[in-house]
């Protein structure tokens, strides 16, 4: 039986129980009511859902649909700090994320030949490289430096440009247009000018490639004719967005949280080997990319709670990864827990398809990183640090770190 709790208006934002847990308010609406009536800011009304067992089943329910142009839903990493549309957005072609199947199927299976497990292992030995090349870069520089500019964004960057085959020398002209395409609270022309301008990018560069292809994804994708410039667009967008902005933000935010754990820091220096399963639990414990929308297609039973057929359905995966009715001590940092079975890459059909790129990048990165940088610490007050609690992927805007020596 769900406890008598307020219906908030709107998704609690701040993060008022420090930089890396949820805000307060979402942490109590999970332990009241996990699957919970909100409202909009507009007074639309909706659901939030911010329990494990629960957001895991939405997921996996192709009755909760993904697709904008049913109802009233935002763009894709849109949060509800703003008022709610009051129409439906149109459908983008090639952005799957918010598509549901068949279309979803139909594009995104032109892609998994190019994710699989057995893909990214052949490019791990590469990606490694890339990360060590930053790193001796980085060690030429003399400290204070901003890790996020100088190691955390250039990493996934150059990756994932290498693969899609997009000119790493125009990165400052996707990234600046990213950056501002993932402002939460800004006039919506500022944000339609942002993905305008990566998109007249992008539709010229496989327009080229359609023309000329090369040896990359984007070049593999051209070559098929069945796919139109506007879908190549879309899925090269939804590509370039989500391949460099969460393992930037992962790698930079995921180094905060052990400079301030120095004993899960001191024992990823003793032992390595306990990465892997580091790199999960930081995934679950910072859940950098945290609220996604779905669409009720009909009448649905969920936890307790019927929601209604034409529901906008707001989740909260970091509310989700904190819930101790399936994590132990859920909002400590254990790098030695079991942490698989989160849920940062999401569940069901659109589960994040370059999942094993990311933890490949976050392996080596944070790998790399302790061992070059052992006395590495943060040259400003860990209060100081700007959060990046205006964006729609969570993390911080400059992470300002020294140290005393460099290793090998």
């Amino acid at each position: 039986m769900s406890q008598t709790v307020p219906i908030p208006r709107g998704l609690p934002m701040e993060r008022d129980a420090g930089p890396f847990d949820p805000p307060r308010d979402i942490t109590r609406l999970r332990e009241a009511r996990p699957v919970s009536p909100m409202i909009f800011p507009d007074g639309h009304e909706g659901w939030l859902v911010t329990g494990y067992d629960a957001l895991r089943r939405l997921m996996a329910d192709s009755r909760f649909s993904s697709r904008q142009d049913l109802g009233i839903l935002h763009m894709p990493y849109e949060t509800p700090g703003m008022p709610a549309p009051t129409e439906p957005s149109p459908q983008i072609p090639g952005l799957f994320i918010a598509m549901d199947s068949p279309d979803h199927t139909r594009l995104r299976r032109k892609l998994t030949g190019a994710f699989t497990v057995k893909r990214m292992k052949q490019l791990e030995e590469h990606i490694v490289d890339i990360v060590e090349r930053q790193l001796d870069e980085t060690a030429r520089l003399t400290p204070p430096i901003d890790l996020v500019k100088e190691f955390a964004l250039p990493v996934p960057s150059l990756v994932i440009c290498e693969m899609l085959g997009v000119p790493y020398e125009d990165r400052s002209t996707f990234q600046t247009n990213s950056a501002k395409f993932m402002v939460k609270d800004q006039p919506l022309d500022e944000k339609i000018a942002a993905y305008g301008a990566m998109t007249t990018y992008l539709a010229e560069l496989v327009t080229r490639k359609r023309a000329d292809p090369g040896e990359d994804i984007l070049s593999d994708l051209a070559r098929q004719d069945d796919l139109t410039i506007e879908e190549l667009t879309g899925i090269a967008f939804l590509l370039l967005l989500a391949g460099h902005e969460t393992t930037a933000n992962m790698l930079a935010l995921g180094t905060f949280a052990l400079l301030e754990h120095p004993e899960q820091l001191a024992a990823l220096h003793a032992d390595q080997d306990l990465m892997p399963g580091a790199v999960e639990e930081l995934l679950r414990y910072l859940s950098v990319a945290d609220i996604f929308y779905r669409y009720a297609t009909e009448d649905i039973e969920l936890g307790g709670e019927t929601i209604g057929k034409g529901s906008t359905v707001v989740v909260s995966l970091l509310a989700a990864n904190r819930d101790p009715q399936r994590f132990e001590n859920p909002d400590a940092l254990d790098v030695r827990r079991k942490a698989r079975g989160h849920l940062s890459f999401g569940h069901g059909i659109h589960q994040c398809l370059g999942q094993q790129l990311a933890r490949i990048e976050m392996r080596a990165g944070f790998e790399g990183l302790l061992r070059r940088f052992p006395a590495l610490k943060l040259a400003i007050p860990a209060d100081e640090v700007r959060l990046r609690t205006d964006m729609n992927i969570y993390g911080v805007h400059e992470l300002p770190v020294t140290w005393t020596e460099t290793a090998r």
